[in-house]
């Protein structure tokens, strides 16, 4: 198969100037490589998470203890994505170096997955930092309760939100909280019921 240039050529959704490591809050949705229902399954509106779906959320829970930079608001796991609100917290810096400080003391990368991918310098304690380590750290742990090593667990990219007052963060949340509850007619759902117009 040829390669195509309109069709294969990978760009960025992220706002070209922003700096995703500033303070805020961040919506982000992570979906698994083809869609593919791993971590449970939406019964009676309320999602029940098998083994994979309880790596997922044992790593979110992690989050806060080993990125100090930042904290988690609300956030579901769904059988083949995740939403989450994510807070970037401001961080001290080192007036030796000038670089960010987390609450830990380390500079620097969180040691969970390399800041250099290709062309792209990924920015310590950044959005991107954030999820490059958390999907890291659940392919692993999946593919191992699997006997799967080097399967991928998630797609190559995510999609995020940057959250810019109270009324979108307050849809946002209510979306995030209820998102079991429409999975029937979800875009994510491979098995949707459709809704007559």
């Amino acid at each position: 198969m040829s390669y195509n240039k309109s069709k294969n050529h990978r760009r960025s959704i992220r706002l070209p100037d922003y700096d995703y490591s500033s303070e805020g809050l961040y919506y982000v949705t992570i979906c698994t490589q083809d869609r593919l229902c791993l971590f449970g399954e939406v019964i009676g509106g309320q999602m029940t998470l098998n083994a994979c779906g309880e790596i997922v959320k044992q790593e979110l829970l992690r989050t806060p203890e080993i990125r100090r930079e930042i904290t988690l608001d609300e956030w579901v796991i769904m059988p083949n994505h995740i939403h989450a609100i994510v807070a970037i917290n401001e961080t001290e810096h080192d007036t030796a170096t000038g670089h960010a400080v987390g609450a830990t003391g380390h500079v620097g990368a969180h040691g969970h997955a390399p800041l250099r991918e290709r062309r792209f310098v990924r920015k310590p304690k950044s959005l991107s930092s954030f999820i490059a380590g958390f999907k890291s750290a659940v392919t692993v742990h999946i593919n191992q309760l699997r006997q799967t090593p080097g399967n991928p667990v998630w797609q190559r990219n995510y999609w995020e939100h940057i959250i810019r007052n109270g009324e979108s963060y307050d849809k946002i949340k209510r979306y995030v909280i209820e998102n079991p509850m429409n999975w029937t007619h979800d875009e994510e759902n491979p098995h949707k019921t459709k809704t007559k117009n």
